[in-house]
């Protein structure tokens, strides 16, 4: 299994994937991995199967499984990193040994129906399609061999799939405005009529021990601490500082989650002023361009080159650049990329420090991200209405008429005196 996904990853309990037989295989022996159940093996005698279901489910082995049972890139609980954030660790492998399938690449039949749980719903399987068989190349590098028969699954996902509600909300401030835009009312979903109601609790209940411990911290329903918002995760971008040449902002990524630690977070964030950035603290950076990068495009249109008439090259344009406006952040390694469930230490956060350019500005709410993802999904922002303005910005902020009054004063003062 390879998680391409540049900024998604799958946490704990881990992925468990699923298909459904062609014929009447069973499983022998599983390495690396495991069924989920055994089914009925009553007809075997003796030498019984490890799952004779025709829809078996495998999971990932633990950590510290003995060797005998492991292969390359398995137990790992069945958490797979990023591709952008961690890609040795993208990749998962188990291997099974299959009864009653045939023993050439005519009688073995590709299973169906697959299905990926990671851990909960949100991947769509398609259905197997034959490649090229897979090559084994020996120690010595001097024999290579080749499977009987190879296939590739291709399992995509869909957030709207995953969860009905968003997971995670923006809220916004600065230092040129007292003005704190929280997360938008009903982000992730609204408040029940009590916090008894399952729905989320409250911090100062004195029930709270017994509410987060009785509800299981193994589920993957969040249970989240009353907010107006109800989001499991709050990321609060505030622009700190305003240099002559550089200017700085403070990220902080809150767990409102009582059922969930974040192992191996990961922030994406979208701002136009991402190619400037000098420095960040506390939190490792990746540039991620979705386009690359274009130089030259060649123009071939039909002319008289050379006396006849043919298509050809009649110059070469520049193609435009595409600026680096998306960055992933993720947490150092054993200092803070275990983000901890709701409580006061439920928090991680960062402090990012930009060069100005020739764009640079505060108006308009320039200062604040276009968009942003935690673990993969889309957080709710802000109204663009709702955004800190500058102090200057008669639209927000009208001069009082006091103030008017004094500086008229103060103009007939230096009128009269001149």
């Amino acid at each position: 299994m390879n998680n391409f996904q540049q900024y998604r990853h799958i946490s704990a309990p881990g992925w468990s994937l699923g298909w459904t037989w062609a014929k009447k295989e069973v499983i022998w022996q599983v390495v690396g991995g495991q069924t989920t159940e055994q089914g009925d093996c009553s007809k075997f005698k003796g030498n019984i199967p490890h799952c004779c279901k025709r829809k078996p489910t495998v999971v990932d082995l633990l950590p510290g499984t003995p060797y005998n049972q492991q292969i390359a890139n398995c137990c790992r609980g069945g958490v797979l990193s990023s591709w952008a954030q961690d890609p040795t660790n993208a990749v998962s492998a188990f291997q099974v040994s299959v009864g009653s399938a045939g023993t050439n690449n005519k009688s073995v039949k590709l299973p169906l129906n697959f299905t990926l749980q990671a851990p909960g719903p949100g991947y769509t399987c398609g259905q197997a399609k034959i490649v090229t068989p897979t090559k084994f190349t020996t120690p010595d590098k001097r024999r290579v061999t080749q499977a009987l028969m190879t296939w590739n699954v291709t399992c995509t996902y869909s957030q709207f799939l995953a969860q009905k509600t968003p997971t995670c909300c923006v809220s916004l401030s600065s230092f040129y405005n007292d003005t704190i835009v929280p997360c938008p009312t009903c982000s992730c979903g609204c408040q029940g009529k009590s916090a008894q109601s399952g729905s989320c609790v409250d911090p100062r209940a004195p029930h709270l021990a017994s509410v987060v411990k009785g509800a299981g911290n193994s589920s993957i329903t969040p249970l989240v601490q009353c907010t107006s918002h109800m989001c499991p995760i709050r990321v609060h971008w505030h622009i700190k500082l305003n240099y002559k040449e550089y200017w700085r902002v403070k990220v902080t990524i809150t767990n409102f989650n009582y059922r969930m630690n974040y192992s191996d977070w990961n922030l994406v964030v979208q701002h136009p002023n991402f190619d400037n950035l000098t420095q960040l603290f506390s939190f490792n950076y990746k540039s991620i361009n979705p386009y690359g990068s274009i130089t030259y495009v060649a123009v071939l249109s039909m002319a008289n080159c050379g006396g006849e008439p043919k298509f050809c090259d009649t110059g070469r344009h520049v193609a435009p650049s595409y600026q680096n406006d998306t960055a992933m952040l993720w947490g150092v390694k054993f200092y803070n990329d275990f983000l901890m469930q709701a409580g006061p230490i439920g928090n991680v956060q960062s402090e990012l420090l930009f060069r100005k350019d020739d764009s640079f500005m505060f108006d308009k709410g320039w200062g604040f991200p276009r968009r942003i993802y935690f673990n993969g999904d889309n957080c709710v922002m802000p109204p663009p209405d709702a955004y800190p303005w500058l102090p200057n910005s008669g639209s927000k902020h009208q001069v009082s008429y006091l103030t008017l009054m004094m500086a008229s004063l103060v103009v007939l003062v230096l009128h009269a005196y001149c």
